[in-house]
């Protein structure tokens, strides 16, 4: 297909019902939005590229459409964000043909759905090797939108769900944004993030931006199959990290596993008695 015909084709793949938030999308040379009175806008973009973040055979090409979305939706979830609208860049490679990228815009548009996210826009080229590039728009009350620099000595610490699932998969598994419960953390959370790259690397960033230290229990909620490594550093569970004053009940699902202690120094991770590695995933390692 000629670049026109693509864009058509993309604009079918992704179509939705038409929203008061989007004056105009797919086809004009800036999307035109409009944002609700009274919020904060939430900006974030991701990359998934062949070779470094997946492997050709790993995941469907629906699963990889999912997934390149659910990377940037969990990064909303993380601020207890309101996901709006979404841009899509592609690069195709050879072997990406007309049925490989319909699959995939129709995964994304499947997980878009889900959550009342408009894809709006993006780019489409030729490449070496895949890569896409999503950039998500989301939304906060003003002043509302949590961040990873508020925790404080004494406040305990939770996760969404099980840890070192993605590891224990061979990183072949699809995320599930946690949108509706990254919601139901405002006004309760100091600090939250997501768990992109390992519990040990996300967590020492929380501290080391929050000015505290972290002591992990003895038991952490692993996944089925997953071990304690994994569980620690294995990266790409995109599960919710947060800490909560002490006494404060979480939202159903969440599972402590520590609370902050006094920097010492700020960052530093301890389990078990021993101060941990500050290691994850590291494209530049």
């Amino acid at each position: 297909m000629k670049e026109d015909a693509w864009i058509a084709a993309i604009r079918r793949w992704t179509g939705g019902r038409r929203r008061a938030d989007v004056i105009a999308g797919i086809g004009d040379d800036c999307a035109i939005l409009r944002p609700a009175a009274g919020q904060d806008l939430l900006v974030t973009t991701d990359l998934l590229i062949e070779g470094v973040h997946f492997r050709r055979g790993w995941l469907t090409a629906r699963q990889a459409g999912w997934k390149a979305l659910a990377r940037g939706l969990s990064d909303i979830a993380a601020m207890g964000g309101e996901a709006r609208q979404a841009l899509v860049s592609l690069a195709l490679p050879a072997w990406a043909d007309e049925r490989w990228a319909k699959e995939f815009y129709r995964g994304m548009a499947e997980l878009a759905e889900k959550w009342n996210v408009a894809v709006v826009g993006g780019d489409l080229t030729r490449g070496r090797l895949f890569t896409a590039d999503i950039v998500v728009l989301g939304s906060a009350p003003r002043g509302k939108a949590l961040r990873r620099d508020g925790a404080k000595t004494g406040d305990v610490i939770y996760v969404s769900g099980a840890l070192g699932r993605a590891a224990a998969a061979g990183y072949r598994d699809v995320p599930e944004p946690r949108l509706a419960l990254g919601r139901r953390l405002r006004g309760r959370a100091t600090a939250c993030m997501d768990l992109s790259d390992g519990l040990v690397l996300d967590l020492h960033r929380m501290c080391a931006a929050s000015g505290t230290a972290a002591e992990l229990d003895g038991v952490l909620p692993a996944a089925p199959g997953a071990t304690l490594e994994q569980a620690l550093f294995g990266g790409e569970d995109y599960e919710l990290l947060c800490a909560l004053p002490p006494g404060a009940r979480p939202p159903r699902g969440f599972a402590r596993i520590g609370r902050m202690a006094p920097g010492r120094p700020a960052g530093a991770v301890w389990f078990a008695g021993a101060r941990l590695k500050i290691v994850g995933w590291d494209p530049f390692r």
